[in-house]
């Protein structure tokens, strides 16, 4: 422990410095390391852990009393290790247990949490805490009071084997808390200097957005008018009324299980909000598991809660990578919305599931800095199926982690609720978990408008034939080149559309606003899509096909079949396809094929049932077997830590991936059905003179489709495809340059990366 001195020097030290000469207007370091400390400790607070992020906040820049620093801040120096010194001293002044803790967010608040021992891309903590730093001036302990001896963690696991998992996620919510007050102070200080506020915060309070949200509910009731779907509207009011008064509940773990077309969406959102106000948490986080539908949900919120010529960056921040900043009207209002999306300091966060867990097990600081907000919230997942089975037990590790120990009340929100407790048989299942719809079996009674049937083995032509039968149907399959090849088998059959990733999300957008057309004025429509329309798509067909897959994907597909009830009931096919590779699902489809092939021969009458989707969840878990669904060994590398505290946080953010197969982005000249649309055009034509691209990228995304690097190798190698100034900004920007590849009807073709179309060909 370094011992008490006295002032050594008159020398002020900075923490960052303006350019100035002589020093004026530079942070002092005291104040720099003073104000971190406050707002990381407001941060935690609420939790009970307050004096570790003031600690954290304290030491994480000691090592900027040197004269090496101090060089360097004058520009006269080379680069420093600034934050060793304080990972040090939280060791020898707080212990092995909680000093470690500590020091691992010190150490980390600029280069990422590294690992205990065995660093790769990161120096290990062991080695850092190890090697040669110089000692920083003994005034900082004139300047700085650390705290008294701080208590070990209030935090009280479920059982031995979890108590290195509530330790590693508390340096989580630690380090998240010290890198978000770091920055949020340094960039204080050089907003300051140029006069400019920066725009955060002041988004309209909870009970006002409830207010909101209450008026336009009241609205939607007195407008629902249509008498051949005022039962199932009656329902919806029903459950959204019964949902509303058990927001009074304690904070913890929920299950919102309503079938599709009960009203989910804007239930879950009014519970939220209800919860959040009577228990004193400061946001809710809507997690959706698709990108085709987060910008259409966040569009729902939107559209409920606000108000004439309102940003919406007032309210909600849509955190995905495809946000369309055109739908910002002021440049202000694009600015706060950028913030927030850093550090989640808004009161509804709309983000991907891939987001928000990658987050959770992340180590750098960019990807970090949000997650001390998760804490103190309202967490609602929607379409909780689909939770990655892969990595199924340290996402449900987190999530009861987070209802336990961080002020998080958690909602499961499905038609199709997995099975997930310790009563279901789940390895570390929740515990307590507390239903929110109002008698969930009556209720799927009162709901059901589909009857599910095995329609055997069908071909391509059979298919075509089955749905030409149909004025209008959807048929759904598991792959892109299946949706494309199925498509083309219907030719010129009235009203065949197709809908796939392969088309932009912009084209997409107008191909569901057609579809939508089509079905309200009884157009003839055969739709072939993907499993994209599944959740959150709303459509509503007398009859759905659906290829064998999982059966929560059969029940959501359901849901786009006789959606509002105006006929006695909708027919739902499932059929095994045949064919070659391009008909086979993926293994992962696969594997919960064959666990819903078993329910529909146990149920054949309903299989449905919330016995029958419980009865395949356990089914599918089994098959599985325990380490399937830790596939990455996550749980076990935090574990065997439990004495050391050694996590190797490197690693797990490494491993922690719900995406197995890297997606990557081509951009593609879709004009609209028009021709009219030049928005892709006219951003590509300024990307050829930007310094900094990142507001291009953003307003692209929208006219992006996402392929496999190995299919974009193809594209590239033939010329279909070229990367656009990869010397400044790599493969970040690679545009179709073959216009002919993207269909109007199909989107981006990959089966022939040299095919032009013929009149194209003619001098």
């Amino acid at each position: 422990m370094y011992e008490p001195g006295s002032i050594v020097t008159e020398r002020t030290y900075y923490a960052h410095s303006n350019g100035e000469e002589e020093q004026r207007g530079w942070q002092r370091l005291d104040d720099h390391l003073t104000a971190t400390a406050e707002r990381a400790s407001a941060f935690l607070q609420t939790a009970g852990y307050g004096e570790l992020g003031r600690v954290a906040g304290l030491l994480h820049d000691l090592g900027k009393y040197t004269d090496g620093f101090q060089a360097r801040l004058a520009g006269d120096g080379a680069r420093v290790d600034h934050s060793t010194a304080g990972a040090r001293v939280a060791i020898d002044t707080y212990g092995p247990t909680l000093g470690k803790m500590l020091a691992f967010c010190i150490a980390g608040h600029h280069a990422g949490l590294a690992n205990g021992t065995n660093g790769k891309d990161i120096t290990a903590l062991a080695d850092r805490l190890g090697s040669k730093v110089a000692t920083p001036d003994r005034v900082w302990k004139q300047e700085i009071a650390l705290p008294g001896p701080v208590g070990p963690p209030r935090v009280k696991p479920r059982s031995r084997e979890t108590a290195a998992f509530s330790a590693a996620l508390l340096v989580r919510m630690i380090f998240s808390a010290l890198v978000d007050a770091d920055f949020l102070d340094t960039e204080a200080y050089y907003a300051g200097g140029t006069g400019k506020p920066i725009p955060r915060g002041e988004h309209p309070a909870l009970i006002e957005l409830q207010t909101r949200l209450d008026a336009h509910l009241n609205d939607l009731g007195k407008n629902r008018s249509d008498t051949k779907t005022r039962p199932i509207n009656s329902l919806r009011s029903k459950v959204l009324a019964h949902v509303r008064k058990e927001a009074v509940q304690p904070r913890g773990l929920f299950t919102l299980t309503v079938p599709t077309g009960g009203g989910k969406t804007l239930t879950s959102l009014a519970f939220g909000l209800d919860h959040a106000l009577r228990h004193g948490l400061e946001r809710v986080i809507y997690v959706i598991p698709y990108m085709s539908i987060i910008e259409q949900t966040a569009a729902v919120f939107r559209e409920a809660i606000r108000e004439q010529d309102e940003d919406p960056a007032d309210f909600v921040v849509e955190h995905h990578s495809t946000f369309d900043e055109e739908r910002i009207s002021t440049r202000e209002a694009r600015n706060k919305l950028r913030l927030a999306m850093e550090n989640w300091d808004a009161p509804i966060i709309v983000t991907t599931a891939v987001q928000f867990f990658e987050s959770l097990f992340a180590n750098r600081p960019s990807r970090c800095r949000k997650v001390h907000n998760i804490a103190n919230s309202v967490v609602i997942l929607d379409e909780a199926q689909t939770l990655p089975l892969h990595l199924l037990r340290p996402c449900v590790a987190a999530l009861d982690e987070l209802a336990r120990h961080w002020r998080t009340s958690v909602v499961l929100c499905t038609a199709t609720q997995p099975a997930l407790t310790q009563a279901d048989g789940f390895p570390g299942g929740f515990e307590n978990v507390r239903e929110l719809a109002p008698d969930p079996p009556r209720l799927y009674t009162a709901l059901r408008r589909t009857r599910i049937q095995d329609a055997g083995t069908l071909d391509d032509a059979e298919l075509a034939d089955r749905l030409r039968e149909s004025p209008q149907a959807l048929c759904i399959v598991n792959t892109r080149r299946h949706a494309r090849e199925l498509y083309e088998q219907l030719g010129d059959t009235e009203g065949s559309c197709h809908l796939s990733t392969l088309m932009c999300a912009a084209h997409r957008r107008e191909a569901l606003k057609a579809v939508r057309t089509r079905l309200e004025e009884g157009e003839a429509l055969r739709l072939i899509a993907t499993s994209l329309v599944e959740a959150g798509v709303d459509v509503d067909f007398p009859v759905v096909w659906r290829a064998a897959a999982g059966l929560e994907s059969i029940i959501q597909a359901g849901g786009r079949c006789n959606r509002e009830g105006r006929r006695d009931t909708g027919d739902v096919f499932v059929f095994e396809p045949t064919g070659d590779e391009g008909r086979k699902p993926p293994p992962a489809v696969a594997q919960n094929a064959d666990a819903a092939r078993t329910i529909l021969r146990q149920f054949p009458d309903d299989p449905a049932a919330l016995e029958a989707i419980q009865a395949y969840f356990r089914q599918l878990y089994w098959v599985k077997g325990d380490e399937a669904l830790d596939s990455k060994d996550i749980m076990r590398l935090i574990s065997e830590q439990r004495r050391r505290l050694d996590f190797p946080f490197e690693t797990i953010a490494r491993e922690f991936r719900l995406i197995d197969e890297i997606q990557v982005p081509v951009v593609t000249p879709w004009r609209g059905a028009k021709g009219t649309d030049d928005t892709a055009e006219r951003l590509l034509e300024k990307l050829k003179h930007v310094e900094r691209p990142g507001w291009i990228a953003r307003r692209l995304q929208p006219y992006i489709v996402q392929i496999g690097r190995a299919a974009r190798n193809r594209l590239l190698a033939a010329g279909a495809v070229e990367v656009v100034r990869k010397a400044d900004f790599g493969d970040q920007f690679v545009r179709l340059v073959n216009a002919d590849l993207y269909q109007e009807d199909t989107g981006l073709s990959l089966e022939n990366p040299t095919y032009r179309r013929a009149e194209g060909l003619v001098y």
